[in-house]
């Protein structure tokens, strides 16, 4: 039985943004090429007129499908899945727009599904934009609770790789003022127990795990407050009881200090920080260019650039695909061994649907029709 190599499903991301111009340097990279075959969903009119105008060739050898439902006969190489919209000629690069959002979410369900329905092994998304989802009336906060929602999945945890540094958050995005009420020990334990395995899996036996704490200085005996006595530390007892080696909560503004030159070695395998801007401001000093976030507690694999959609650079041929690449390695990785073409499911063989898409076909209902209506 022949092999192949792992099949990435690769979203566009939102139209306006960078992400056009990456998912053609990833088309055209013989580096990706080498260890992945990649199925892109996105318009094939759009990355043509973003290929013009930022000067990246279109790929010449890629195979275009409608729908990974119509590859009869299992291909190899590079696949688009286009799914074109009517706004697409009209798409100001920059700007906010409501067909950017609807279509981005478009390509990432259609993804989704075909993860869910082992079609492809893992899942890799170009930036998207909120403002540009909610003007499409797809009221999520990102990615992962949209993914979290499609795949049925509570309580999934960002986390950020690079090599040397991985940190896993224990709230996503929302308010500062919401953090304490958001963090309970239950969910911190989630939290270690997911990236824990995360760490055994990348290959680190035995990880210690690091904790901030939520407050200055630790919360100071409580003076700064008490989320350190009330919540964290009972989380981290019953983290140990678990068998994980787990510090006490870290002040948090001498956590990461070994980042600093000359570079030291971490003292722990990987952190879990209380809220968003904790951790992004030490990662993305650290790997602003090579960082790579990895959503755990999926049933599927899924990663994506550790940045947005930088409309500031939008279609001028100036981002760099360093993130993505890296996003599409890690994927690779995660996603194991080249395995065989009979693992996946081709639809001429009359199968059923697998459970995960029975389940992603009910969840995919709350995710509404929207204006722009791809057209097939």
């Amino acid at each position: 039985m022949s092999c192949i190599k792992p099949r990435i499903a690769l979203t566009t991301g939102d139209s306006a943004g960078i992400g056009p111009e990456l998912v053609l340097h990833a088309l055209n990279s013989p580096e990706i090429h080498k260890i992945t075959d990649l199925v892109v969903y996105g318009s094939k009119s759009l990355l043509q007129q973003v290929s013009k105008e930022c000067g990246i060739p279109f790929p010449s050898k890629i195979y275009t499908l409608q729908s990974l439902r119509d590859e009869t006969n299992p291909l190899t190489g590079n696949l688009l899945i286009n799914i074109e919209f009517d706004e697409q000629e009209t798409i100001q690069p920059g700007m906010v727009q409501a067909a950017c959002g609807a279509m981005a979410a478009r390509w990432i369900t259609d993804a989704t599904r075909d993860v869910l329905e082992h079609r492809t092994d893992a899942l890799v998304t170009a930036p998207i934009n909120k403002k540009s989802l909610n003007l499409a009336r797809i009221h999520y906060s990102g990615h992962t609770d949209m993914l979290a929602s499609l795949c049925g999945t509570k309580n999934p945890c960002m986390t950020f790789f690079t090599p040397g540094l991985i940190i896993a958050l224990a709230t996503i995005h929302i308010a500062i003022a919401d953090v304490p009420k958001a963090l309970n020990a239950a969910h911190l334990k989630h939290i270690a127990k997911l990236i824990h395995q995360a760490c055994l899996q990348q290959g680190i036996t035995n990880p210690k795990l690091g904790i901030l704490a939520l407050n200055p200085h630790g919360g100071e005996g409580g003076l700064f407050g008490d989320e350190e006595s009330r919540i964290i530390l009972p989380a981290i007892q019953e983290i140990r009881k678990e068998g994980i080696d787990i510090s006490d909560p870290l002040v948090p503004d001498t956590a990461f200090t070994w980042l600093y030159p000359p570079r030291k070695k971490a003292p722990y395998n990987a952190y879990i920080a209380m809220y968003h801007d904790q951790a992004l401001i030490p990662f993305k000093m650290a790997a602003f260019d090579k960082g790579v976030n990895v959503t755990l507690g999926l049933p599927i694999i899924r990663t994506s650039p550790d940045h947005g959609t930088a409309f500031d650079l939008a279609w001028q041929g100036k981002a760099t695909p360093t993130s993505l690449f890296e996003a599409i390695k890690l994927a690779a990785k995660m996603s194991g061994t080249p395995h065989n073409i009979k693992a996946r499911s081709f639809p001429c063989g009359g199968q059923e649907e697998s459970p995960d898409a029975v389940l992603y076909r009910d969840q995919k209902e709350q995710i509404p029709d929207t204006p722009s209506v791809a057209r097939h």
